[in-house]
């Protein structure tokens, strides 16, 4: 979040998959988690049970996310209760996740109402159901993405030729961004294997610390918090991907809800996102209380906060947004198909923002847009 965290107003954008690859990229999706090795349900966490209130349609809505910072809206939205505020009497059924895979999994096989999620598995899910199981209702997260590397080895961006530079895994969303910038320099790179110019070497978020620090991987391109972690740990900023989007703004969170759920209970799912737009608001307004949270919630999930020499700048770096981005889904669904690792998506109809633009009207904000991929 920047200094500040800014509520992002009207820009679109980012993505990836293809129902012709979705082997390839059902395992590539856990890049946006960092927390719990499995799932878990917490019906005691604070906002987790509504006050008794005015009646919505279900009695209790299930929200799924991850334990990290790319999710503070939910963190902090649960933590201080701002989301169960606007439920009234419904009650938040709150469920961790530590890859995306399994939360699209749990949406699709009814377990799950509503997700915060990143774009990568959003899409996966969205084209593996035939745009059936799932809605982008809601923007959550932008950036939070850098290139770090060992500043003995590294020092100018040519110099990773010859390198080894992790990414979380084959096919997500970052490995895809690192590869569209690897080919924009005229390097080249096997996409299946990650051997070329650059030696691209999958590994997971949670063990590209120590890979570092043995000296196994030069660089990475990761998310928050990993890049603020592998800082602490002596490595240096090379690049921060937010400067290579228009506007420096691009999709790593949404919301998502379940297309039964949507049809079904609308008015709770509008309740959800009046409670997501004021934790945006309540973040923006008070970022050090916010942060704070949000690391409280991480303890609460995980059972270890964040130092603040990782939370720090990891938490400047996140913008939270309630505009989802569309435009930036598109292109990285394209630069994904340029990287040969999917064949083309057919994104049409993966959004429906007609509550979320009801909410932000409501409170006087401008409209966001779905670059065309909206539900008819």
């Amino acid at each position: 979040m920047p200094a500040t965290h800014r509520t992002a107003g009207k820009t679109p954008r980012r993505g990836l998959a293809a129902a012709a690859a979705l082997p390839l990229l059902i395992g590539a999706l856990a890049s946006c988690g960092y927390g719990s090795e499995a799932e878990r349900t917490d019906d005691t966490k604070a906002g987790a049970a509504a006050d008794t209130g005015r009646k919505l349609s279900a009695s209790e809505v299930r929200i799924g996310y991850f334990p990290n910072l790319t999710h503070a809206t939910a963190l902090v939205g649960l933590q201080e209760g701002l989301i169960a505020k606007e439920l009234g009497g419904t009650a938040i059924k709150p469920q961790t996740f530590n890859a995306g895979p399994s939360e699209i999994e749990a949406l699709g096989g009814g377990s799950l109402d509503i997700g915060f999620i990143g774009p990568s598995p959003s899409i996966n899910g969205y084209v593996k159901s035939k745009g059936s199981n799932l809605r982008i209702v809601s923007g959550a997260a932008s950036g939070g993405v850098k290139l770090v590397v060992n500043p003995e080895k590294i020092k100018t961006p040519d110099e990773l030729r010859g390198k080894k530079i992790a990414t979380p895994q084959k096919g997500n969303t970052q490995d895809v961004a690192f590869l569209n910038w690897i080919a924009q320099k005229g390097w080249k790179v096997d996409p299946e294997s990650g051997k070329g110019d650059v030696s691209v070497v999958r590994t997971d978020n949670k063990v590209t610390p120590d890979a570092f620090k043995q000296g196994s991987v030069d660089g990475a391109w990761v998310p928050e918090p990993t890049a603020s972690k592998l800082v602490a740990d002596g490595a240096s900023v090379l690049l921060d991907e937010t400067d290579l989007w228009p506007d420096k703004k691009f999709v790593i969170t949404n919301v998502i809800v379940s297309q039964k759920f949507l049809k079904e209970h609308p008015d709770v799912v509008e309740a959800v996102l009046k409670g997501t737009v004021k934790t945006n608001e309540w973040i923006n307004a008070n970022p050090d209380k916010a942060k704070a949270s949000a690391n409280a919630a991480l303890k609460k999930e995980t059972g270890k906060e964040l130092d603040a020499a990782v939370l720090d700048p990891a938490w400047k770096s996140i913008l939270v947004t309630d505009d989802p981005l569309a435009a930036t889904l598109k292109t990285q669904a394209d630069h994904a198909v340029k990287a040969k690792l999917i064949e083309q998506p057919d994104l049409a109809g993966i959004y429906d923002l007609t509550l979320l633009n009801k909410v932000l009207k409501e409170a006087g904000k401008p409209e966001v847009a779905d670059a065309g991929l909206g539900a008819k």
